[in-house]
Parts: structure tokens; sequence; C-alpha cells
């Protein structure tokens, strides 16, 4: 609908999705027969709604037990526990199930593929019902999380879950976005997963008709209830796209200020019923009648209007003016007429950060469209800005066309997002599609030259949307389906350190990563990651396994020359003597570090050349004391250790100068 430049547009996939229109629908069936009713919680996450069914006798409880005398339970569409079904059951409780089929078809997956010996991770709200009732029917461990940051923190505090056999769901509402980049760690990290797609497919078309819809609009109203997870979910991803206003009743629209917006998107939750929708419809056509805020008149979009459907055969009103003089305020032109043409500076460009004074000089040729004559003053107004943005209209309709990436400096940072000038017209690229992270400021583009695709077009209003993050991706993937078409085992690469787990570190190839598992970063043992490498560190890493079809990539970082038993090999070979740290103490012996990263065992018998009756009598843990290398087994890795044979040959050889001595006498 169109009311006098405001324009409002409802999303198709708005309000009652089919589960929660089953269940409103079996419940009131019950109350128009006059049974005595009440649910498990709010039927639905709706307050007017709610309000409504209370005002017709439907109660709300929040266990079986509080069943008043003589009513029935319908139990709502989120579904409920296991145990509560049981409960119902045991206790002869009558009651309807109105379980949306979709949550119900989950229950049922996790019933089929949960073991005690296997991992549920579940995507949602750990406190929604609908997750309530997937978790009582794991067998064995299961986890919740909201968001793919909380999915990372649970796989990093619980190692072994990337090791074990897991099953991958996600409440009916969860989000698509963060459900892809879920999976996408799960494919990383996890060698033995099931993933089940659980995610309503009305909430998936309600989620996406909502991201495309907001990038359209100047702003969003989402209705529904404030603790309705799939209504929240909406706003959320509206408003990564432009102002967006969360509202259950139609009485809050009147504390909004519209009067900056032209073009105005609606959505609802799966909870919203279709009247409300259509009371909102009414109240915007109703109060926003009347033009507020248009920046240029009705009679300006007109003559732009005209000016856009010119033929290019027409002799009017084209001209073209030869530069004779420049002022700050205006530039005239010679037409070759009776008429003294002039140029406001603000008909220069559609670039505002154009410069006519650095741009121009006396002699310039310049085309022009005729704004206005004075036949009293003898001037001609004119205009370059609308001659470029016809020809540049053309342009960026032909750039959409034909898929075209374009390039342009970013002239400002305005709220939302950035603006380019691409052949002339204005294209708003929202802070969403700008490649940037949301920490980071959109001032960092201003007067960066950009490669963007054109994504959207209002021909009616001439509105230009364009993606950086489009061509980025584009990049991107070229770059990781080279990398990935050269790469083999065995190849190096000196990488950043991105990020550390529990069990390894994620190296950062150029675009591409991989992983060095805690093992292979160190001959000895470590207990993180940390110990040996931090974030930002630059290492050189080797390939040491490739899953193409996965793009796993599983590095090495320690080097075999590095291997104490390689160097114990070179440099230390039997009957070699060293200094060597005593590490540890048994009944039978002493264990002693010969180099970092290698134990030897010191018998009892070879301490010290006397019966002992424990180490203990002779070493103590922290002692340096020498020893010889009797043994060493490099298949067992094992060393053997003497500290007995050090002592022996000094006996032996005392005695000897002592028989020399009684001889010589």
């Amino acid at each position: 609908m169109v009311k006098s430049g405001k324009v409002f547009q409802t999303a198709k996939t708005a309000g009652f999705c089919f589960g929660v229109n089953r269940a409103v629908k079996i419940l009131n069936k019950i109350v128009d027969e006059g049974r005595n009713v009440c649910t498990l919680g709010p039927i639905i996450h709706n307050p007017i709604v709610i309000e409504e069914l209370e005002s017709k006798g439907v109660k709300i409880i929040d266990s079986p037990s509080q069943t008043p005398e003589g009513f029935e339970i319908v139990i709502r569409a989120h579904g409920v526990t296991g145990q509560i079904i049981s409960e119902l059951d045991k206790n002869s409780i009558r009651y309807t199930d109105a379980t949306c089929p979709y949550v119900l078809k989950i229950h049922k997956i996790i019933k089929e593929n949960s073991r005690e010996d296997n991992i549920v991770l579940i995507a949602g709200d750990e406190s929604h019902p609908e997750v309530c009732g997937f978790r009582s029917h794991c067998k064995g461990k299961s986890f919740v999380f909201k968001n793919s940051d909380e999915l990372e923190k649970i796989l990093e505090n619980n190692s072994f879950i990337a090791d074990g056999e897991i099953i991958l769901v996600a409440q009916t509402t969860f989000s698509v976005k963060e459900w892809k980049k879920s999976e996408k760690i799960i494919e990383k990290l996890c060698t033995n997963q099931k993933t089940f797609d659980t995610i309503c497919r009305a909430t998936q078309d309600r989620q996406l008709e909502a991201v495309e819809l907001s990038k359209k609009s100047d702003a969003m109203i989402v209705i529904g209830g404030r603790f309705s997870s799939n209504t929240v979910k909406l706003y959320n991803v509206c408003k990564e796209n432009c102002d967006t206003f969360l509202i259950e009743r139609v009485e809050e629209l009147r504390d909004v200020d519209f009067s900056s917006y032209e073009k105005i998107g609606i959505t609802a939750g799966a909870s919203t019923p279709a009247r409300i929708i259509k009371e909102v419809e009414v109240f915007m056509t109703e109060n926003f009648s009347e033009t507020k805020n248009i920046k240029e008149s009705q009679d300006q979009e007109l003559f732009y209007a005209a000016v856009d459907s010119i033929d290019d055969t027409s002799d009017n009103p084209f001209v073209v003016g030869i530069v004779v003089g420049i002022a700050p305020n205006e530039i005239q032109v010679d037409i070759g007429r009776k008429y003294a043409g002039f140029i406001p500076v603000e008909e220069y460009s559609n670039d505002p950060t154009a410069d006519p004074a650095k741009e121009l000089k006396i002699g310039d040729e310049l085309n022009l469209i005729i704004m206005k004559t004075n036949d009293n003053e003898g001037t001609m107004k004119l205009s370059k800005r609308l001659y470029d943005r016809r020809a540049s209209w053309k342009n960026i309709l032909a750039a959409k066309e034909n898929d075209e990436v374009v390039e342009a400096v970013v002239s400002e940072a305005v709220k939302g997002g950035v603006i380019a000038y691409p052949m002339g017209a204005r294209v708003f690229i929202p802070a969403s599609l700008t490649g940037l992270a949301k920490d980071e400021e959109l001032t960092k583009l201003v007067k960066e030259k950009v490669k963007f695709r054109i994504i959207d077009i209002d021909e009616q209003k001439k509105r230009v949307v364009g993606s950086i993050r489009a061509v980025l991706r584009e990049e991107r993937k070229e770059a990781t389906d080279a990398f990935w078409s050269n790469i083999a085992e065995g190849q190096e690469f000196t990488g950043t350190v991105k990020s550390l787990t529990n069990y390894g570190a994620f190296v950062d190839l150029g675009g591409v990563d991989g992983m060095v598992h805690i093992s292979e970063l160190s001959w000895k043992r470590i207990k993180h990651p940390s110990e040996i490498v931090n974030v930002g560190d630059t290492v050189k890493v080797f390939v040491k396994a490739l899953d193409a079809e996965k793009r796993k990539i599983s590095l090495g970082y320690k080097r075999i020359e590095d291997n104490p038993w390689e160097i114990l090999k070179r440099d230390y070979p039997v009957d070699s003597v060293v200094d060597v740290t005593v590490v540890g103490l048994t009944t039978f012996g002493a264990f002693a570090t010969v180099i970092d990263g290698i134990d030897g065992l010191i018998h009892i018998s070879q301490i010290a050349d006397r019966h002992i009756a424990s180490p203990k009598e002779v070493l103590h843990v922290g002692d340096v004391v020498k020893a010889k290398i009797t043994e060493i087994d490099f298949d067992k890795k094992r060393v053997s250790l003497s500290i007995r044979a050090l002592i022996e040959p000094a006996a032996e050889e005392v005695a000897e100068e002592a028989v020399a001595e009684e001889a010589a006498e």
C-alpha cells in the first residue's frame, strides 16, 4: 500500500504458523464445547491471545498436580517433557496433545538416535519448554547452545565431545544464520556426527523474507510477544539491516516517530493473529496519510521522473555548456544562446564530496539539462547532476542485470551504512553488507575504493543498495578453491595462530584454517597449547593430513629433528656419562631426566656400590647426579642409567694403584 510518499509492505509469511494455528484451534474447539480446560504454561507466547482465552475461562497451570477438579489439560504447541506425559498418564488426567507435529518429529529423532554412549547437541534456548522436552528424551549427555559462540565454548570445555558420536538438532525457531555457522563448526571439529536440520521450514521462510524486506526498508515493525523465541529472532535479523521496532500491541506505535522513514516493512512472529497484523496496517495507513519529511517536493520529483523518461532522440532539454567562470556557489557556462547559463553548486554532482573548483577549469565542456528559464533576467538554470543521474541510472541497471562488480570510493558513513557513487549514482551499502565486523567503525571505509555488487534497485524511488560482502565472499571462495586445488600432504606453510582450544591450535594459512592437535605441538606432554604458542604468533607448520570433502586440514608443528629420541641417538650413545635430574622415586629405583622429554631408570641395584633398602637412602627428587647410559631401547622408548658404574671403576683404579705400590717396595 502507498500513501503520499510512505510505503508500507507486509511480509507474506507474517503471522500464525501451522503448529500455533493448530494448537489455538484445538483449544478453542474445546472451549466452544463448554468443557473446562487449562493449559500447561501459555498455549502460545502472545499476551493478547492469552488474555482472550483467560476471559473465556481457560486457566494456565505450571504442573499436572495443579489441575483443578473437573478440568482437562491441553498441551501447548511447544510440547512438554516425557516425564510430564508419564505423570499425566499415571494420574489418569484427561489431556489433549496439541504439540506441533514438527516438535514431535524432533522428539522421535532424539528417541531413535540418542544412546547412553553418544552426545546430543541442541541449538536453542536452554530454558525454552520446547528444548526441555527435547532433553527429556536424551538417553546420554546433552548440551544446549544459543549461538555458535556458545557451541565453541562447549567444545573447548568438553574435549571428549569432538571424539565421540554426536547428534545435532535445533529448536524449531532457531536462527537460520546461527545454525549454518554451527554446522560448519561441527563439521570442522567433530569427526562422527549426525546432523538433523530441524528448524521449521515456516521459520526459515519467515526469517529469510524478513531479512530481504529489512534490506529494502528504512524501518521494520516486528509484531509479537516479547517472550516469543521466533519473534525475538525476527527482531534480531531485521535490526541488522535497518531501524527495527518490536511491539506486542498496536497502541505501542503511537510512541514511535516514523517521520524520517519512507519505506516501512511489517512482519510478525508465529504467535501473532492475523487481526493484530491488520490493526497495525490500518494504524500506519490512517496515521501517515500525509507526506512527512520528504526531501524533495512533489513537483521536483515529477520533474525528475520526466527527465528520466526523456527519449535519447529528444532535442530538449539537453544542452552543452562551456565553463566560463567558477564561483563558490555556482558555475557559469556559455550554452550558445542569448541566456546566461549557470549551474548552482548543489546541481553540479550527485557526489556531495565533489569540488568543482578542483575538478573544473575554464573551457571545459559539460553535458547539462535545463531546469528553469528566466526570460526577465535572461538566465537559464542548469543541472549537471540530473544529466549524470540519467546516464548513471542506465549504467546501474545494466550492472544489476549483468551481475557486474562495480568500484567506487566510499564518500561518507551514514546511519546504518555507507554511501558510494559508482558511475555517478548514489548507492547505499548497509553496515551488515560492508564486510566489516560489528565492532568496527563504518568511518574506516570512508575514502577507500571498494568493490561491490548491486543487489537491489527501487526504480520508483531511484534507490540502489549494494553489497561489498557479496564480492568479498566470492573472492574468498575463489581463493579457497585455488588453495585446495594446490595443497598437498607434507606441504609447509607459514601461518598465524588464530585461536586456541583445549585440544589444539587453529592456524590461518592465508584465508583457510588448519588445526594443530595438542599432541602435535610438542614432543613432551603439555596441558594446554598456550604452553607452546599464543594467538597472533607466526608459526611454521606442515600438512599432516587432508580431508578435501569436509575441507579439514590437520597440521604438524613439531619437527623430526626436534624429536628428543633423535637427539639422544645422535648426541648420547650408550656409555655416555651425563648429568641427570631425579624426578621420581619408587621402591625399585629412581627416574631421572636425561634430556628434555626423556626420562631414564636408575635401578635400585645401580644407585650405590653397596646394598640399599630404598632409593630414598641415597637420592632425593631434584638431585642432579652423574650417571652412565648403560642401555637404550628405541622401540620401547626406554633408557637404563647407572650411578654404580661410575663408582666401581674408581674403586678398581684405587686397588690397582695399591697393588702397584706394594710391588715397587
